[in-house]
Formats: C-alpha cells, sequence, structure tokens
C-alpha cells in the first residue's frame, strides 16, 4: 500500500492520520497527529475463530520516555509496567471500540498505541481511540465505525467550552469531559469536575457529541483514500436446535433469577443451566457447541432480566427502578488509624481507610504526562474473597486502578488545598463484597474515611450507578444498579457529586439509541439517588471532625528566608537529622522557605520548632539568653545564644570585682544568663552582658583579694576549640 495521508484542522488545532508506511504487516497500523503528538497504533486481528462466548479484544497503551525526551527512572532504565495513566488510556480506547464489533465476533483482537512523541500542549489519549478506530477499519476488521473521543473543557472565566484542551488550558477548566462515540450514539463518558450542575453537564455532552461527528467525519474521508479490503466475516448462526431447547425454559428461568442473595441466585441460575446443557444435548452437541450453548443461556437469562423490569417494572431483588438498597453506614469502624468509614449498600460493602503524611510522602509519577505530583490518592482493592470466589491476590488489575481512578477525580475537588491542609491523604477501600456499584460504595465510605479523620473537605460527596433497560420503545433507568444489571443491561452510569453538583461520572454504554432525553432522566434520576445516600451518610457523621486523632501528626508551618535553608540542613544533612533525631518529629524544606514540622505529640513539635527557630533568628541588642559556655579564653568566654551564633562575654562583664581567671568563675557546660549589649555591624561579632553575676571576694574595687572560689562540678563537658 502507498503511503495515504488525511490533514484537517478542527476547532481550532491540526490533526493527521496516515498510514502505508509504518508497522505494513499489522492488520491495520495508523499514525496519528495532533499537533506535534504523534502515536503509532496498529491492530492486529487473529485468523481463527476462538470458541469463547466473550469477544478477545485486548488493548495496550504503552508509554515511551523519549516521546517526552527522557530517560526512564528505577535500575533498569526502561520502560516497564504501565503506569496508572497508562492503563487508564487502555481501559478508555477499549471501551468505545468493543461495542463496535458484532456480538457473535471471536477472532482474537489486539489494539496497541505506541507514544513516539509527545508536545507539552497535546494529550496523546483522545487521539488513540480515532485512530484504533482507523486502523481497524484500513484493515477491513468488521468494526462498525467510524467512532472517535473528544475531551472538552470549559474555561472558569468565559464559561466557553474547548475541545481538546491544551495542558493550559485544562488548568484554568472547571471540568473535564472525556467523550467517546460514533457520529449517532455515545457510548463512553469520563467526567471530572468543579461541582458543575446537571444541565452543564448535559449541555457539556451535547457539544461533544456534535465534536465526535465532525471528527468521524475526517476520519471516514481518511478512509474513503485508503478504500480497504473488508475482511471474510461470516456471522456465525448457531444451530436452530440451540435456541429451540434453551427457549424452552424461559418459565424456569425468569423464576430462577429473582431474589436479593446473590449467591442464592447465581446457584439457582448455574443449576438450571447445567440442567439444560445436560438434558437437552448429547455429549456430541455440547462438546462441539459449548459456546453457542452458553452463549444461547447467557442471552435467555438476559431476555427474563430484562422483560420483568420492563413489563412489570420490578427489578430481580425486588425493587422499583428508583429504589436504593439497604444502607449501613458506619464512620470511625476502625480504632488507631486517622480516619476509617464502613459503608454497605445492599451486598456491596467498602471499608475506606485515611492516612495522612507529610507533602513529601506525595506520589512522585514518572510517566510523560506533565503532571509529577500527586497529594491525594486513592486505591481501590478488589479480592476474590469479595464475590465468593477464589483468585490469585496480585499487583491491581485493571479494573481496580480505573475504580480507585474514578473515587479519586470525585474526591479531589472538594479536598482543601496544600496552604489550608499541608498533607498528603492517602485512601484505601478495601471492597469486602461485591454485588454492583462498588466503586460509588468506594466513594461514599472514602467521604466518611475523610471526614473521621478530620479532613476539612469543602463538600461530602456521595455516588450511584444508574442502569438503563432499552426495548424498542420500552425505557427504564435503573437507579443503583447491582452485577447482574450491569452484566445484562445497556449502560453503566456512575454518578458523583455534592449537593452543589457533579463532581465526576463514567458511562458505558451499548445501546445504541441512548437520546439525550434518556441522558437527562439519568442525570436527574441519579441526582436524587446521590441525595437520599448523602442524606443517610450525614445523619451517622455531620461534618469533617475538628478534632484529629492522636495518631495523625500534628503539622506547624513557618517561613524562614531561603538563604537560612542550609542553615536548617546543615552539611549532609546532619542539622536536621539531629533536630529530628533528638525531638522525634518530622521536618520537610521546600525551597521557598516554607517548613512543615510534623509529630504527634505538641512537645516534639514544639521542641522541633524552638531549634529552628534558634537557627534561623538573627540576634539584636537587648535580648537574653540563657547560654551554653562552649569556650574560655584569659580574656574572656564564648557563650553559645543560637545552634549557630555564639557572642562574648569579656572578662569585666563575668562578675562584680575583678576576675583575673574567667576559668576561677565558670566552666565550659556551664549555663549563664547574658544580655546582647552590642553587634559589631561590619564583622556581626556580638558583645555580651552576664545579668546573674556573682560577687568576686573583696567586693568591686579590684584589689588583690582572694576571688570567689569556683563550686565544685561534676560531669564537665570537655572543652571545645571556638
Amino acid at each position: 500500500m502507498a503511503k495515504i495521508v488525511e490533514e484537517f484542522e478542527l476547532y481550532g488545532k491540526n490533526y493527521r492520520f496516515e498510514t502505508g508506511e509504518l508497522a505494513k504487516q499489522a492488520t491495520g497500523a495508523v499514525l496519528a497527529t495532533c499537533g506535534e503528538t504523534t502515536v503509532l497504533v496498529t491492530a492486529v486481528v487473529s485468523k481463527e475463530d476462538k470458541n469463547y462466548d466473550f469477544f478477545p479484544l485486548t488493548v495496550d497503551f504503552i508509554e515511551k520516555m523519549y516521546s517526552v525526551g527522557r530517560i526512564p527512572g528505577g535500575f533498569l532504565k526502561r520502560e516497564a509496567k504501565p503506569s496508572d495513566k497508562g492503563t487508564l488510556t487502555a481501559r478508555m480506547i477499549d471501551r468505545p471500540i468493543r461495542p463496535g464489533f458484532p456480538e457473535d465476533f471471536k477472532k482474537e483482537v489486539q489494539i496497541v498505541a505506541t507514544t513516539l512523541v509527545c508536545d507539552p500542549d497535546n494529550a496523546p489519549d483522545v487521539i488513540c481511540i480515532g485512530a484504533a478506530s482507523a486502523a481497524l477499519m484500513v484493515g477491513g476488521a468488521p468494526f462498525e465505525g467510524p467512532a472517535a473521543c473528544v475531551r472538552i473543557g470549559r474555561n472558569k472565566e468565559t464559561k466557553e467550552f474547548i475541545v481538546n484542551p491544551t495542558f493550559a488550558e485544562q488548568k484554568e477548566s472547571d471540568l473535564e469531559l472525556t467523550i467517546a462515540g460514533t457520529s449517532e450514539f455515545i457510548s463512553m463518558v469520563e467526567a471530572g469536575a468543579e461541582e458543575v450542575s446537571e444541565e452543564d453537564m448535559l449541555a457539556a455532552m451535547n457539544f461533544g457529541q456534535e465534536a465526535i461527528a465532525e471528527f468521524c467525519k475526517a476520519q471516514q474521508r481518511f478512509i474513503d483514500k485508503v478504500n480497504p479490503t473488508k475482511l471474510e466475516y461470516t456471522p456465525q448462526i448457531p444451530d436452530a436446535k440451540i435456541d429451540e431447547v434453551v427457549s424452552a425454559h424461559y418459565e424456569e428461568m425468569a423464576a430462577a433469577i429473582k431474589g436479593d442473595d446473590k449467591a442464592s441466585r447465581i446457584a439457582n441460575v448455574e443449576a438450571l443451566k447445567t440442567q439444560i446443557t445436560e438434558e437437552g444435548f448429547t455429549e456430541e452437541e455440547r462438546e462441539e457447541w459449548a459456546g453457542d450453548i452458553a452463549a444461547a443461556l447467557k442471552k435467555l437469562e438476559k431476555k427474563a432480566m430484562r422483560r420483568m423490569i420492563i413489563e412489570q417494572g420490578e427489578r430481580v431483588d425486588g425493587r422499583k427502578p428508583t429504589e436504593v438498597r439497604p444502607l449501613h453506614i458506619v464512620p470511625g469502624y476502625l480504632p488507631r488509624v486517622h480516619g476509617s468509614g464502613l459503608f454497605q449498600r445492599g451486598q456491596t460493602q467498602a471499608l475506606s481507610i485515611a492516612t495522612l503524611g507529610m507533602l513529601n510522602e506525595a506520589q512522585r509519577l514518572d510517566t510523560i504526562d506533565p503532571e509529577t505530583e500527586r497529594r491525594y490518592m486513592h486505591h481501590y482493592n478488589f479480592p476474590p474473597y469479595c464475590t465468593g470466589e477464589c483468585g490469585r491476590m496480585g499487583a491491581p488489575k485493571r479494573r481496580e486502578i480505573g475504580h480507585g481512578s474514578l473515587a479519586e477525580k470525585a474526591l479531589v475537588p472538594v479536598l482543601p488545598s496544600e496552604d489550608e491542609f499541608p498533607y498528603a491523604i492517602r485512601v484505601v477501600s478495601e471492597v469486602l463484597e461485591s454485588n454492583g456499584s462498588s466503586s460509588m460504595a468506594s466513594t461514599c465510605g472514602s467521604t466518611l474515611a475523610l471526614m473521621d479523620a478530620g479532613v476539612p473537605i469543602k463538600e461530602p460527596v456521595s455516588g450511584v450507578a444508574m442502569g438503563l433497560i432499552k426495548e424498542e420503545d420500552g425505557v427504564v433507568i435503573l437507579t443503583d444498579i447491582q452485577g447482574l444489571e450491569d452484566f445484562l443491561g445497556d449502560m453503566d452510569f456512575k454518578v458523583c457529586g455534592t449537593k452543589n453538583g457533579i463532581t465526576a461520572l463514567q458511562m458505558d454504554n451499548k445501546a445504541k439509541g441512548l437520546s439525550v432525553d434518556i441522558l437527562s432522566r439519568a442525570l436527574a434520576q441519579a441526582k436524587e439517588g446521590r441525595a437520599f445516600i448523602l442524606n443517610a451518610m450525614l445523619e451517622t457523621i455531620a461534618a469533617p471532625r475538628e478534632e484529629m486523632r492522636e495518631t495523625v501528626p500534628r503539622i506547624e508551618t513557618i517561613i524562614i528566608d531561603t538563604d537560612k535553608i542550609r542553615d536548617v540542613i546543615g552539611s549532609g544533612g546532619k542539622v536536621i537529622r539531629g533536630i529530628q533525631d533528638e525531638t522525634g518529629a518530622t521536618i520537610e524544606i521546600q525551597e521557598d522557605g516554607t517548613v512543615h514540622v510534623a509529630a504527634t505529640s505538641k512537645e516534639s513539635s514544639d521542641a522541633a520548632l524552638k531549634m529552628i527557630h534558634d537557627i534561623v533568628h538573627e540576634p539584636e541588642v537587648g535580648e537574653v539568653y540563657e547560654g551554653e559556655v562552649v569556650g574560655l579564653k584569659d580574656f574572656g568566654a564564648f557563650i553559645r545564644l543560637t545552634p549557630n551564633r555564639d557572642g562574648l562575654l569579656h572578662v569585666s562583664k563575668m562578675a562584680i570585682g575583678r576576675v583575673r581567671h574567667p576559668e576561677d568563675i565558670m566552666s565550659v557546660g556551664d549555663v549563664v544568663k547574658v544580655e546582647i549589649t552590642e553587634i559589631d555591624p561590619k564583622t556581626g561579632k556580638i558583645s555580651l552582658d552576664r545579668l546573674d553575676k556573682p560577687k568576686v571576694e573583696g567586693g568591686a574595687d579590684g584589689g588583690d583579694k582572694k576571688q570567689l572560689k569556683r563550686p565544685e562540678k561534676q560531669d564537665r563537658k570537655p572543652f571545645r576549640k571556638h
């Protein structure tokens, strides 16, 4: 294939699609560019069918550090496992691409997006979806495209929408809406917002749909230039006997799926499926049609669940469409931890635990993204026991990273600033039971944990997952969906927010006729569900606790001159380590001179602050100190005023009367009370006067009378040179 290029300009930015030069052995390959940001997206479709009851699609997003001119950190100095952002981008590509394939397509498909160049302005993630769509279509895959993705920002001042904002423009935006789909319908939505109203969010989604249509037109022009050859694909038509045998058991399936206990319901359904398979088919048929039989049984379960909702207005657990499952909410569930909250909705249970630390404990990021640090971290864990299963425990899976990111995005807009609350914050949500909406349970549990920890959040956040059942003209929107309704339904629409507006949302849609009216109804119904849940939460904890637990490090903040930073740190960090070792406090110093001191006791904090103050303080005439004698000479004694400043107490100022030898009345290590009488403006040398002067024998006439005998002192400190 000769090199084919399509260049176009949309919404003030230049884009380019190219194929025919790179990765020609892939089924399809497209080089996509926005500004100077360039990604290579390849698609490979296997030649043989897989005997699965699902579509085997794999998506990988590869962040190459050379794309931003950096060498990877760590010992290996090469790209290793994907970053969280890389994993989230792979998920973002998967979600709008997957619905574009026929349900019976069983060939394995792999999409690999590789970042080649990332400029400082344009993010690579959104163009990867359009490039993936184009790569599949260039390769002739049976993909219902074109599909595209845009990011919608909104200027805080002008309230104007921005398509694919630069990183700088996004910082001045109160909305980050990532929306994907075709020119006809929306298939994926991801958003973070600063308490944006439902009406404004809907307007942004409508604007995003219009922008997607424009990108799809440009992509279609590119595909028309390529004029690809379609891959041979014959729709799989199962043997007629399968549908005949399976569909005869509709009433039994309708009875089996009823019940509010997940485990019992699953057991009943699986028992029925086993019975149908074993009694309805021979051993040879079971072996030959295994995938088709499984798909038909799933279709029967789906039909029974959906018909019950559409025709009877009743869900499998007996709830009405707008009804939320029973709630169990306990803030402060655990002792000693900084904050915790147990949130249970039906058979979904999450325990969230908050930990507060110094700002230098924030997560440092080594990615191609401009963001280098993350102060608030939300981690979501989904162990196999939460669904009553055995499984391997290990690194977090893509789903865990995605759900954790959604809950994190929901709470970031309500967190206090670093100046108000100088802590790094980590919340871990342990999903202990799961039957749908565990990410929303984590969001609610995290709000409880933060409030229990005394974090002064601006507003509490709640979240709810909405579903959709659409059959021809019949449409039912479901509040607080459980696992079965997510698995067999048409939409999973998670909405988080405060009483003032939306802070995050995420939607995956399988219904191709999703209208603006349906979206509007779903957002309004979600608002009611969020309010119901939030009110229940506030009945258990009305506001963030005024006092933090004793185990939380108290952080005191002072500002020092930047030229004093080196004095506090000391050579090789010796001084700051010494303060920390002596007081038990933790000290963090920033480049602008901001010093944070964290300690679990006031005594420890006060001691560390005093030591820092003593180091940075410039002595003044008239100030009084109780200083240690650090050196003796014939002409006087050197007194340590601060850790890095000494003063001279002249022999004439040591006592009332004449002192011949300073060591006759004081020793190294003694503590004396002195006042600063003079500071030389040129040399900075400090002159002192002793306030607690002893009398020398014979009075003050300066005679040769015997002087005051120095008291005996045990355990004297060794002489230190000055």
